[in-house]
């Protein structure tokens, strides 16, 4: 069969995710100049639900299939890679068929009691349709994760946000009119059809791929020893990732709400949070598209050469991913530091720039913080994981409970800081007791930063003097793009990042047992 190296899969799932990411931030620079930021408020208000959702039905699944699916390939026990993965879709489609029945006729109540909003009516019923064939479908796209075939994945992606766009875009001048509920409904009527089509192409995928590939043995386990391998691995990482998305709608039903203590009206506060949310948050996690392609891959590769007994392949991996992390977060963090109000303006036309300045701040915690999921979850620490979910959660409730009404919006950020900066600090001590990895704090963090540093102030200086006065808004985009060029060209010079260093990483090859 053919294989593929983790980086060549994660870069098929990054290119897929740029992307797609693109066509999403497209959709939602639509979406707030259609809805503004209430509407936009309004919009993310419910999207925990979905979240929830997926957390219940099938968020553990995804990483047990694909976890367990690379560990008995390496194996070559083909059948119980079969028996696993049927195991799962049957047990997610059961559990998204019951969230979506229960959502359905409970909608009234979760939007009067939970969501104390009752425009949210219509969305929540709309969107109880989604969630058997989104459960289904995570299944199936962890089997070709875990086989290190992205490219259906990466396909999957693109098609998803295309269907979205595409469902909103000929329904948007139907819906909007009729107010904020109406126009909130239409975009959850894009996320049915993104998660009906999906479900589609993923599962007509699967039936090609077994017809040319054969992957047939006699199973080595029994259906209970198979359940009991899912549900030991599942059960901690789905109370996990369900405590996170609880948590989650928790903070977003609340910072509203502490809000309006601080002193705006419910249409101020909704507003706030629709920029925090909707458009600053996406801006900050937009260039984090190759670290979550690299942490997806990361936990079959992981868990294959933790099968295999190969830890010195685990260390070069995770050092690799980890430097990567670094110089992504480092360089992020000068592009919104650098330019908080010139992004607002020329995405979405808002004054968000207070706001991406904090958030720009965080993002070497952020996307460090996405690596180490990967490593962790590959090496089998989902309950780990959990503990610092809810630490981590602690902290940004209780600032949003006790200093946003005192303090306002810039108290979540501030506490979401401490938070990062706890959970990275006990991730990071975990992995190294796990696997003895040497922390390069010079070539991770140090050099990027100065280079980050060297590079945003430069195109800062020619942006505010010659560009942007004499072009505008493609003169900021002029700038960021000087920025980019400048980093990278520092951090070779640096000896950050070099070319055998690359290719030593790209061309290694998984374990095939």
């Amino acid at each position: 069969m053919k294989t593929r190296s983790m980086i060549t899969g994660a870069l098929i799932l990054t290119g897929a995710g740029v992307i797609t990411r693109v066509l999403g931030f497209v959709y939602r620079v639509y979406m707030s100049n259609v809805l503004g930021a209430e509407g936009m408020g309004l919009y993310q208000l419910i999207m925990p639900m979905y979240a929830l959702a997926w957390s219940i039905a099938c968020s553990g699944f995804n990483t047990v299939v694909s976890k367990v699916i690379a560990q008995e390939r390496a194996k070559r026990e083909y059948g119980n890679m079969g028996m696993v993965l049927k195991q799962s879709v049957i047990i997610t489609s059961s559990v998204g068929l019951v969230l979506s029945v229960s959502l359905y006729f409970l909608a009234e109540v979760a939007a009067a009691y939970v969501f104390k909003d009752m425009r949210t009516i219509i969305a929540l019923k709309i969107l109880s349709l989604a969630f058997p064939f989104m459960a289904a479908g995570t299944c199936v796209r962890g089997y070709f994760l875990g086989l290190q075939e992205t490219l259906v994945p990466a396909i999957n992606q693109v098609l998803e946000q295309t269907v979205r766009m595409i469902t909103i875009y000929f329904l948007a001048s139907f819906f909007v009119p009729r107010g904020l509920e109406y126009a909130c409904a239409v975009a959850v009527i894009g996320i049915v059809a993104e998660e009906i089509v999906s479900f589609i192409y993923i599962f007509v995928s699967y039936r090609k791929f077994k017809s040319k590939h054969k992957l047939v043995s006699r199973p080595s386990l029994t259906a209970r020893q198979s359940l009991g391998m899912i549900m030991g691995m599942a059960v901690p990482l789905t109370a996990n990732r369900v405590s996170g998305s609880l948590l989650s709608a928790l903070e977003n039903i609340l910072i509203p709400q502490r809000l309006q203590l601080f002193g705006m009206t419910q249409g101020e506060a909704m507003s706030v949070f629709g920029r925090l949310s909707g458009m600053a948050m996406p801006l900050i996690y937009f260039p984090t598209a190759l670290l979550t392609s690299l942490s997806i891959t990361i936990v079959p590769a992981v868990s294959e050469s933790l099968a295999l007994g190969r830890m010195s392949s685990i260390r070069l991996t995770v050092s690799k991913s980890l430097l990567f992390a670094g110089i992504s977060g480092v360089g992020a963090s000068a592009l919104f530091i650098c330019f908080p109000d010139e992004l607002g303006l020329v995405f979405y036309n808002q004054p968000i720039g207070d706001m991406l300045f904090l958030l720009g701040l965080m993002c070497p915690f952020l996307y460090v913080q996405i690596i180490f999921a990967g490593v962790l979850n590959g090496l089998g620490n989902q309950l780990f994981i959990f503990k610092i979910s809810l630490i981590s959660s602690a902290i940004n409730i209780c600032c949003i409970y006790f200093l946003v009404p005192m303090f306002g919006v810039h108290a979540f950020m501030g506490g979401w800081f401490a938070s990062l900066v706890v959970s990275c600090s006990m991730e990071v001590y975990k992995i190294i007791k796990t696997i003895s990895i040497d922390i390069d704090l010079t070539n991770w963090l140090l050099k990027p930063g100065l280079s980050a540093a060297a590079a945003g102030l430069t195109a800062r200086y020619i942006n505010s003097n010659y560009l942007q006065p004499a072009f505008g808004k493609f003169g900021v985009l002029a700038s960021i793009a000087l920025l980019f060029a400048l980093f990278a060209t520092f951090i070779v010079l640096t000896g950050v990042l070099n070319k055998e260093d690359i290719g030593r990483f790209i061309n290694r090859k998984p374990a095939m047992g």
